[in-house]
């Protein structure tokens, strides 16, 4: 599954085993928290870092919705090797911890709910999308590829915004503008990858404007002028990137600078398939470590625009 919040490789985040379940709902501990940062450091390296800019107690809470949405898509990215009903009872049974916490990360997870006053149903959205990898099919229209988008990393900026100080609830269609914005940089990124397991998440009718036979695609050699259609899915990702920028004023100040520097680096990945001439069958798209480091001064300034007279 090609996933905003899956963005560190193919390693998985098994459940926690039967015996580490808590007979009832109780109040997050230490252990509870630590669990949930070490999954969002293993799997989420753009994420992790970004959350490092932020206050310890919102950085746990940002890494408790992380572990929580990444355990349910992990669950979906095994399906081969679980079998498909088995992952969908165990998808059930995950969905299940948003009311009836017992496992340790969905405890912490709830925690940050009742804190931060997320509601539930952007939480059950994610969910839906991530059933559609159950059954993958085909996009005919952006519009098609839209709705996955929203559901599977539109709800993760719904759900992250309150920690991040969202003052006004108005802004938070811009919150899923930047989920969106990542969802489609993780698509592009993963063409190869995705073909490689089957999957296409590309827009069936603009392949065609673009004389991109579909099975081309498939078979890692595409046709058409395949280039100028990546183009065309980078500059869509760019104006939601673009969109996604007039919310940050809504935020909090530390929220606004772990936004900003999300949206930096993620949109950076976006230059690297340019850097590579669109080849994303053969290289995958990566900003390392280092490039994010010096991306650092430039969210900096952004920050300050926002924030001086």
């Amino acid at each position: 599954m090609t996933s905003t919040i899956d963005n560190a490789g193919p390693a998985h985040t098994p459940l926690p085993a039967p015996e580490s379940m808590r007979a009832r709902f109780r109040d997050a501990c230490a252990d509870d928290w630590k669990l949930c940062s070490h999954v969002t450091r293993t799997h989420g390296r753009t994420f992790y870092f970004s959350s490092q800019l932020m206050p310890p107690r919102k950085r746990r809470a940002i890494h408790s919705a992380y572990a929580f949405c990444r355990i349910a898509d992990d669950l979906v990215d095994r399906a081969a090797e679980l079998g498909p009903d088995n992952a969908r009872n165990q998808l059930q049974a995950w969905e299940e911890e948003i009311d009836h916490p017992r496992q340790p990360v969905a405890i912490a997870y709830a925690a940050t709910r009742t804190t931060y006053g997320i509601p539930s149903q952007p939480t059950r959205e994610l969910f839906s999308g991530i059933r559609m990898d159950l059954e993958p099919g085909r996009y005919q229209t952006w519009d098609d590829l839209y709705l996955y988008c929203y559901r599977v990393a539109g709800t993760i900026g719904l759900i992250t915004s309150p920690i991040l100080g969202l003052r006004a609830s108005g802004a938070a269609t811009h919150a899923v503008e930047l989920g969106v914005a990542m969802q489609l940089t993780n698509i592009l990124r993963d063409v190869g990858e995705d073909a490689a397991t089957g999957r296409l998440y590309l827009p069936l009718d603009e392949l065609d404007v673009f004389g991109v036979d579909p099975e081309s695609v498939m078979r890692g050699r595409p046709n058409g002028d395949f280039p100028s259609f990546m183009a065309f899915q980078i500059a869509r990702a760019r104006d939601f990137y673009r969109r996604a920028d007039a919310g940050m004023p809504a935020l909090a100040p530390s929220g606004q600078f772990a936004a900003l520097a999300s949206s930096r680096m993620y949109s950076r990945i976006l230059n690297q398939i340019e850097a590579q001439h669109y080849d994303v069958f053969n290289q995958r798209a990566a900003i390392s470590t280092r490039r994010k480091v010096r991306e650092l001064p430039v969210v900096f300034t952004s920050f300050l625009r926002l924030n001086l007279p």
